[in-house]
């Protein structure tokens, strides 16, 4: 079976964690998770470790990064594909702790990248119309007008240009210069995703419902919004004096 890794970043999420470890650690194919926890002060980090003693009996399926204070979810995720290089993982899926991403899903995100040869595949909320659910329509209509824009700044065919759902293989990322990924809200997801692209990586987008959190809250803020907005222009700018060539 493929050595997959789900890598979830936390921020006071004590409301959701124990039944998102559950979820996904139940699923049909044998994934190992990676919960980053930022200094969570409503101790999230302590559920997690009480039950590394459930799920590490005869291996290490549950692992548990804490980091000091509220560093980005940008900086989580690549804590966590460092984490996952080191530990000889061959496929790493991002998903959120609030399940607005169904663990189910992990099994189509991997089946894409591991079946059916795809690098990076992206669980998309756009790809065949709009799935969201419990979004107010303004929130609707500015995500789906974000990856308008992104895929007229980039040139990228990605329908879901922002999602945080996303699995890629192990070779994506030792190509990608994880040092040199400047963002950490939105446009980090934009940024790996621009990246890929242009290294000539397969990108697929994978059909899911997003359903947006019922317990805990958001995280999103309107520095992000902006950084992704001015991020997109400064993106795609750097890449005209960057070469994209893959080690053969």
């Amino acid at each position: 079976m493929p050595h997959a890794l789900v890598i979830t970043p936390t921020y006071n999420e004590i409301e959701n964690i124990e039944a998102i470890i559950d979820a996904a650690l139940s699923q049909p194919t044998p994934f190992h998770m990676l919960i980053v926890d930022d200094g969570s002060p409503d101790g999230t980090g302590e559920v997690v470790r009480k039950m590394q003693a459930k799920y590490n009996t005869s291996e290490k399926r549950l692992h548990l990064l804490e980091r000091k204070g509220k560093l980005g979810l940008g900086t989580a995720y690549i804590d966590g594909f460092r984490f996952g290089l080191r530990e000889g993982y061959q496929y790493f899926l991002e998903m959120d702790a609030d399940f607005s991403h169904d663990p189910k899903d992990l099994n189509r995100l991997l089946a894409a990248c591991a079946t059916d040869g795809a690098d990076m595949s992206i669980g998309s909320r756009y790809v065949t119309g709009v799935n969201v659910v419990n979004w107010p329509m303004g929130r609707v209509l500015m995500s789906y007008c974000a990856s308008m824009y992104v895929r007229f700044i980039t040139g990228m065919n990605i329908q879901d240009t922002t999602a945080g759902f996303v699995c890629y293989r192990r070779e994506v990322l030792e190509t990608i210069d994880l040092d040199g990924i400047h963002f950490v809200g939105y446009a980090f997801q934009i940024e790996m995703k621009f990246t890929a692209w242009k290294f000539g990586f397969k990108l697929v987008e994978v059909p899911i419902i997003f359903t947006d959190r019922t317990r805990g809250q958001s995280k999103m803020s309107t520095r992000i919004f902006r950084e992704a907005f001015l991020g997109v222009i400064q993106m795609k700018v750097w890449s005209w004096f960057r070469k994209y060539v893959r080690k053969k």
